[in-house]
């Protein structure tokens, strides 16, 4: 399966961002997505997964509340909603999927990756 990530871009601190993960190829509902980030001179860290029916969510402490995952398996695509965004929120985001019937949460669990696109949030 092929994933591209979109919908980054530069956001004052407060706003909103949508990101997009489209993915090509095989029966996408068989997938687990994830998202991960990756700020300048940081690890690689977990966001939020998403499973393939879209039934069970799970996010990292550090965007509940603010983060909303979802996915529309018809166009084989899964958003973040992300609000109240802070500076520490700058990282290139990554989209991953994984086929299994529950979640992921470490980044060596996933077999595909997306290219990352750029949120930058500004003071």
């Amino acid at each position: 399966v092929q994933l591209q990530a979109s919908g980054g871009g530069l956001v004052q601190a407060g706003g909103s961002l949508r990101l997009s993960c489209t993915a090509s190829g095989r029966t996408f509902s068989n997938y687990a997505i994830g998202w991960f980030r990756q700020a300048p001179g940081k690890e690689r860290e977990f966001v939020a997964t998403i499973s393939g029916s879209g039934g069970t969510r799970y996010y990292a402490d550090s965007v509940r509340g603010r983060l909303t995952i979802s996915r529309d398996n018809a166009k084989k695509t899964v958003y973040v909603q992300m609000n109240s965004l802070k500076p520490e929120d700058t990282a290139v985001y990554y989209c991953a999927a994984v086929a299994t019937y529950g979640l992921a949460y470490r980044d060596v669990e996933y077999d595909y990756w997306g290219q990352g696109t750029l949120v930058t949030v500004s003071s």
